[in-house]
This record gives structure tokens, sequence and C-alpha cells, in this order.
């Protein structure tokens, strides 16, 4: 199997001794403590999972500019974005900034309980200058309309690092009990299939027709034994359709359409980004990290908007340096409906056009649903088109 990143083995941060960690949270109880943002919250979970190996915990200013900057830690890892706890200044009692060791409180459980103890390395300020920097280089643009920008500008200037001990995966093995997994768990499911080529498939959104087939497409040209379909399981911005739904969707569709043992249907605990190129170089990282040999990149990935190129998210992989990353990229085209060939094609492959094609996007889907309008087998599979009606119309009706 595909080695970890940046390393010979996983790196979870999470305390699996029952005692240590029992010893470690009632320790947490009587600390100095801050409450994390939902997205450090989040990276603690990625951090616990082994998704974020090799990291040891939050990185501080001079390790995230270097990140933001030029793609990597000081040390020379590949590192696509920066993973840090920012806090406002209200949160920095005198406790706090005399500690050696903190409790990180989870803000997305309800009392806030601890989801980590963290080693203070360091306790800094981010300059304008800086913050500036982080974010246009992360995202590609500061505009704050842009729906990951506010995420980070917004959560405050007081940068605190250092390596973290993990307590829990938060709200997501009770939320998601069926589907959410860490790393280590994924790569021993994929031991277990007794799978050696894996290409993993990223979304955040219920797949149509043309996700369907871009997966079985890739699977077919890379020769993969499975498919790990991946998807995220927190936080996204208003309108994208919640994850139970997504989650029953996509179950619905791989149960009828796809082989008995070739998709392992799993999601990960984080907040997306919507960071486009960038973020998509970090969905390769984890995936390595799940032991997949390849990943799917796609038209638009990881994007909001009108902030990228369409296949900015793939050309970015061209700029990096050769052996950052381990993992094989599958690069997809465009995928359309085509009148003549009376099936999903990717364009490139495909000798026909204009006319003869017909758009399947997620976009679409959402617009067609939005309107209270059946969804056309073109787009989605009929079990699909059912759960998906099915919460649009109580939605509707709320």
């Amino acid at each position: 199997m595909i080695k970890p990143h940046g390393a010979e083995t996983l790196k979870p941060l999470y305390v699996s001794d029952d005692a240590q960690r029992a010893e470690l949270t009632k320790e947490a109880e009587q600390l100095p403590s801050v409450l994390l943002s939902s997205g450090a919250a989040a990276s603690a979970v990625m951090l616990a999972s082994g998704y974020f190996t090799p990291l040891t915990g939050y990185m501080n200013i001079a390790e995230a500019t270097s990140v933001a900057a030029d793609m990597k830690l000081p040390n020379g890892l590949f590192w696509p974005v920066p993973i840090m706890n920012i806090v406002p200044s209200e949160q920095l009692t005198d406790a706090v900034k005399n500690a050696d060791r903190i409790a990180l409180r989870d803000p997305n459980v309800e009392g806030n309980p601890p989801i980590a103890v963290m080693k203070v390395s360091a306790i800094e300020t981010l300059s304008a200058d800086q913050k500036q920097l982080l974010i246009e280089k992360t995202f590609g643009t500061t505009d704050p309309e842009h729906p990951g920008v506010p995420a980070f500008a917004d959560v405050g200037d007081n940068v605190l690092s250092g390596p973290i001990e993990v307590l829990n995966y938060s709200y997501f093995p009770e939320d998601f009990p069926d589907t959410f997994r860490t790393a280590v768990e994924i790569r021993e499911d994929i031991a277990a299939r007794g799978w050696n080529t894996v290409v993993a498939f990223q979304t955040r959104n219920p797949m149509h027709r043309a996700h369907e087939e871009l997966c079985k497409i890739a699977q077919r040209e890379v020769n993969a034994d499975g498919i790990l379909i991946h998807m995220l399981l927190g936080k996204l911005k208003p309108g994208d359709i919640p994850a139970a739904v997504r989650d029953a969707s996509i179950r619905a569709m791989v149960q009828h359409y796809f082989p008995e043992n070739t998709v392992s249907i799993t999601g990960y605990g984080f907040d997306m980004l919507y960071a486009g190129p960038r973020e998509a170089l970090l969905h390769a990282v984890f995936r390595q990290n799940s032991g997949a040999s390849h990943f799917i990149v796609g038209r638009d990935h990881a994007g909001a908007g009108d902030y990228y190129g369409p296949f900015e998210a793939q050309e970015i992989f061209d700029g990096i340096p050769e052996g950052a990353l381990e993992i094989g990229i599958f690069r997809g085209d465009f995928t359309v409906w085509c009148k003549q060939c009376n099936e999903i094609v990717m364009m490139r492959d495909c000798p026909h056009g204009g006319d003869d094609y017909f758009n399947v996007s997620g976009t679409r889907q959402r617009e067609i649903l939005a309107a209270g309008e059946p969804l056309p087998p073109e787009i989605a599979r009929p079990e699909v088109a059912e759960i998906l009606m099915e919460y649009y119309q109580a939605e509707a009706n709320a």
C-alpha cells in the first residue's frame, strides 16, 4: 500500500489508550482553555484521524507563512494549506497566556467539552499584512464574498501553536456512525478487502450521473481494484445539501449501480474551505494518507462561484516539486450526456459535440430541484432523484 505523506507510518494524534485518555480528559477540565473556531476543531479531528500525517499540531506564523507562500514547511515538507488555531483577543486570558498546556474546547458540541490538549509552543499576533498573505495565497483572493475568506479572516488575530493530543472525534462518530472513518480505519479496510490500487473520489455534493461515470472511467483507466468515495461531513456554505442527505443518495447509487466490493463509502470530519487549487492539493495529501493510490481531480474541484478556472485545480499539480506527493492524479474533463453515444462521456473522449451534449452538473441538479421539477434520468439515477426530491420538498414546506 502507498506510504503516508512524509512518514513511514500514519501518525494519528488521537489518544487511543483508554486509561491515558481518561487521565488527559480529567486534566483538561482543570486547564485554562480556549474555544476553537469550527475550522480549527475540524483540523483537530483530521489530526486525530491521521489524515494530516505527519503534522503534530497547529502551525506557528512562520510555518503557516512558509506554507502559504511556498507550499512547504520550513523543514522542507510539502504542505499546501496552513493548519492554524487562531482565536480572538478576549480568549487570551492571563491564565492562557501563562500556561504551558491548555485545553481546546469544541464549538460544535453542546457544552463545549475539551476536544484536545495543546502544549503551548507560542502565542503570536498576526499582522494585517501577514493575514492578507495567508488569505490571498490560500484562497487566491481576499474577496469577503468568497465563502472561505470570512471563515479565516473573522476568527481573530492571535495564533496559538504547538503539538496536540486529541480526546475525541467531535460530533462525527455520533452523527455519522456508518460513514465517518479515520485514515487508520480506511487503510485497514483497504487491506481487508485485498485492494492494491485504489482511486479516491472527493465529494461535498450528492453524486449525479457524471460523478458516477467519472469514478467508473477512472477505475478502468488506472485498473483500480476499488473506489474510495470519501465525502466531506463538516460545515458547508448555505445552499449546499446536508451530509445526511448526500450520504443516503450516494449509498442508493452504489447499491444499485456498482458491482459488489468495488466501492468503499466513507466520510471525513473537516469543514469545506472552498479553496480550489490549494484545497485540491490538500485533498490529495490526505487521500494518500488514507491509502489511496490515485485521486480524481475533476472540473472546478473544491471551487466556489467564478473564483477559479475550471481546470486550475488540476494545473496546480504541474507546479509542485517532483516527488512532493506519491499519489497519482486522475484528471477529469467536462462530463456530459451525449445523445449520440446515449451515455455519460468525458468530452475529450467523445467525437460528437454541440447540440449532442446535455450538461450534467451539480449546479444544474440543484437548480432543477430548487424549482421543484423532477430530475431527468440524464442527470440522476431514479433512486437518487427520489431521495433528493424528498429533501427539497421538505425544505420547501418547512
